[in-house]
């Protein structure tokens, strides 16, 4: 392992090998089947590097769909930190003894080559984070997204959430990072580990979809009053947030349509006129007061927002 983060080839026997790779799927057992086909595509990758999996139930009972099966590389194990996907995270990363390690969430599915792909852009780069494009399927729907860049700063995930920087296409280098288990409910902390890995050094982009990421059925899809704590949450851990007007005005935005969700008009209102401050074109206002005056219903938007592969 290279100091400070840098990735360089591992010495063995004189030759030059591939960095080792730890893959984090972090479970909640009521999904096998997107499991089972986690696991399996990060098995299929043709990385020729050492790969272990490390698949963290955050339940009492033993995911079904890896239970007794696959090959000496896969462990399951319960979340032994804070309950929740940030503590299931750091559960994997403090059992991997790799050089790097790679996320997953168990309804996402990595396409052929991501892992190859990824790990020879860190080396190209030297880096210690990188991410990929993604492809969103929401129902028979997908759609690819990606950055324009083979580089993603902190600047650009302050002025947009980059959405195909995506939890699921996270690999960085073992030890530089954790994930933070304040995040309330979970929320955002995938956002803030990239955003503070950018801050490091840039964040190494493979700008093809690697990474199928299903929308429409996270268990954070409809907890509203969660995602209005973890974006306050974020102001308050980065408050960087608020001072670029388009980045501001898309987290003003995202809180004025959470709460109109909950049906709290007043604040619904007054994030939005929040919103119009930071930038008059910010279009998640109006969406905001359409839902809030009732209107359109918050379901419907998001709906509409996926099939398109964007989200609020």
């Amino acid at each position: 392992m290279a100091a400070q983060g840098q990735v360089r080839l591992p010495e063995g026997g004189g030759v030059t090998r591939l960095p080792s790779v730890g893959v984090v799927i972090p479970t909640r057992g009521d999904r096998p089947g997107p499991l089972r086909e986690a696991v399996e595509a990060v098995l299929a990758q043709d990385y020729e590097g050492e790969l272990a999996l490390v698949v963290v139930a955050d339940t009492t009972t033993t995911p079904g769909a890896v239970a007794g099966a696959g090959p000496s590389t896969l462990v399951v194990l319960p979340n032994t930190r804070t309950p929740g996907l940030p503590g299931a995270r750091n559960t994997g990363i403090a059992a991997c003894d790799t050089d790097l390690v790679a996320f997953c969430d168990d309804d996402d599915v990595w396409l052929p080559g991501k892992l190859t792909a990824q790990v020879q852009a860190l080396r190209d780069v030297g880096g210690e984070f990188a991410s990929c494009g993604i492809e969103v399927e929401h129902g028979h729907r997908r759609v690819a997204r990606l950055a324009g860049a083979q580089s993603i700063t902190a600047y650009d995930l302050l002025r947009s959430r980059m959405v195909m920087v995506h939890s699921s296409t996270f690999l960085f280098v073992r030890g530089a990072l954790w994930v933070d288990e304040s995040a309330p409910a979970g929320q955002n902390e995938d956002w803030d580990l990239a955003l503070r890995a950018a801050k490091r050094r840039p964040i190494a982009h493979v700008d093809r979809p690697l990474v199928r990421v299903r929308w429409g059925g996270s268990h954070y899809v409809a907890r509203w009053a969660d995602r209005i704590a973890g974006l306050d949450w974020m102001l308050a851990r980065h408050p960087e947030l608020a001072v670029d007007p388009r980045g501001a005005a898309r987290v003003y935005g995202q809180l004025a349509f959470s709460h109109a969700a909950l049906g709290r008009r007043r604040e619904a209102v007054r994030w939005a006129l929040r919103t119009f401050a930071a930038r008059l074109a910010e279009p998640r206002a109006p969406i905001a007061l359409a839902v809030a005056a009732g209107l359109v219903s918050a379901p419907t938007v998001l709906s509409m927002l996926h099939d398109r592969g964007h989200g609020i």
